[in-house]
């Protein structure tokens, strides 16, 4: 955990120090040192929030280590570092599968080195289907040069696959808001970015043979199609007549456009409406939809799907009064229990503190604030406009979210760990009143 936290880092650093290279930035702009290490930061951690316009601020070269540090961010820095061993060396070192393993979400090491080469061959296979589409639909419709149009598919594919939501449109995806073909094909490869490699894969093997899917891959299936549908009627419903948003769309466009914004919470961070003209109450139900994310082991950020399920399978056998919880005939591992509440009780926390402290540092409202701080978490991307005028500290925290969000809140509590801690005896049971 520790080498994962510090490949991170040191990606980080790197991405940062290019970034301020003079040709990195258009000419008339300038990139300090904030700047640069908020961009590499949300980059690398595929979150997508930027102070400053990915299109206009950034040179080609900018733009190029931008979408790198999106590829590497979405493959795991020491996923792509033992891609690199396996190509240079053809084996693995032990403690190199080890690393791989816990960066992978991996349940074993027997599965790591097809797990690996197959999230290569997944990522790269999606993405370029994506880039085929996009820069046909680019070029035949919206009078690109063919040079434009190809640039302009590529990196949307890479962002897109990878839940970053960086654009290289100042207006992110507000163009192509009423186009079917633009905005279902990047959801489509957001969603699939969204599931994690491991269901991609299983699903690959028995998509029509349910019964063969793991506990793992059904929790995943089922709550990313039911949080999409709900995602998609919650925005839809409360922005239906909202002048600013969907008000003037055809109805269809309307639907169109919830759809998009619904899959955007899953951790991508494109709009194709104005996010910072919303209602507040639809900014709340954005805020649940991004704490939850997406799945492990994938591109996407949040708690994840997987915790919110396990919480939501406690919860309900409390109420039901059994023994143990039961998912889909299995029975869930008591060690799940503690990890799951762990995850939601340090994501809660670190959101709650980080928003009082940037409500009382920009004097922004909480609504903003707390929109501002769970998208960063979540490694979402999606924005109320405030970022960039947040002070160095409201930046820099923000810095902090993105990282601990990508890399796990977990990962990290356990990389700052002195040492680990083992008990070899027990001590004698009792129960506080709860409730």
């Amino acid at each position: 955990m520790q080498l994962i936290f510090l490949g991170f880092l040191l990606t980080a650093a790197v991405g940062t120090g290019l970034l301020l290279l003079p040709a990195a930035t258009a000419p008339g702009e300038q990139t300090d040192f904030i700047h640069a290490l908020f961009t590499a930061t949300s980059a690398l951690c595929v979150t997508g929030l930027v102070v400053v316009d990915t299109a206009t601020h950034w040179s080609p070269l900018g733009q190029a280590v931008i979408l790198v540090l999106i590829q590497l961010g979405g493959f795991g820095v020491m996923t792509f570092a033992t891609v690199i061993g396996l190509i240079v060396l053809g084996r693995l070192s032990l403690r190199s599968k080890l690393v791989a393993a816990t960066e992978a979400k991996s349940l074993g090491l027997a599965d790591l080195r097809s797990l690996i080469l197959g999230i290569v061959k997944i990522s790269l296979s999606i993405e370029g289907v994506l880039a085929v589409v996009l820069v046909l639909r680019f070029y035949l419709s919206y009078q690109m040069g063919f040079g434009e149009a190809l640039w302009q598919g590529v990196f949307h594919s890479v962002s897109a696959f990878n839940n970053a939501g960086f654009s290289l449109f100042s207006d992110s995806m507000m163009g192509f808001v009423a186009d079917p073909v633009v905005c279902l094909s990047m959801a489509a490869a957001i969603i699939l970015g969204g599931l994690g490699f491991p269901v991609i894969i299983q699903l690959r093997r028995h998509f029509r043979t349910p019964r063969l899917w793991s506990m793992h891959t059904r929790i995943v299936v089922w709550a990313t199609t039911l949080l999409l549908v709900l995602g998609t009627a919650l925005i839809t419903v409360l922005e239906w007549s909202n002048p600013r948003t969907l008000g003037p769309l055809h109805w269809s466009e309307k639907l169109l456009a919830g759809f998009f914004q619904s899959v955007q919470t899953r951790t991508a961070g494109f709009n194709s409406v104005d996010i910072s003209a919303m209602e507040p109450t639809t900014w709340l139900g954005i805020d649940v939809l991004m704490l939850i994310g997406g799945a492990p082991a994938g591109t996407a950020g949040g708690i994840k799907v997987t915790t919110f399920a396990v919480l939501l399978f406690i919860l309900i056998t409390e109420l039901r009064g059994d023994a143990a919880v039961n998912i889909f005939g299995k029975r869930l591992s008591r060690s799940v229990h503690r990890q799951a509440i762990a995850v939601v009780l340090l994501a809660l926390a670190l959101i709650t503190v980080v928003t009082g402290v940037l409500m009382h540092i920009s004097g922004l409202p909480l609504d903003q604030v707390l929109f501002e701080t769970v998208s960063a978490f979540s490694t979402v991307g999606l924005s109320t406009g405030i970022t960039a005028d947040l002070p160095v500290l409201g930046r820099l925290l923000l810095v902090m979210l993105m990282f601990i969000g990508r890399i796990g809140p977990i990962t990290f509590a356990s990389a700052l760990a002195l040492r680990e801690r083992r008990t070899k005896y027990e001590l004698p049971k009792e129960r506080p009143i709860i409730g």
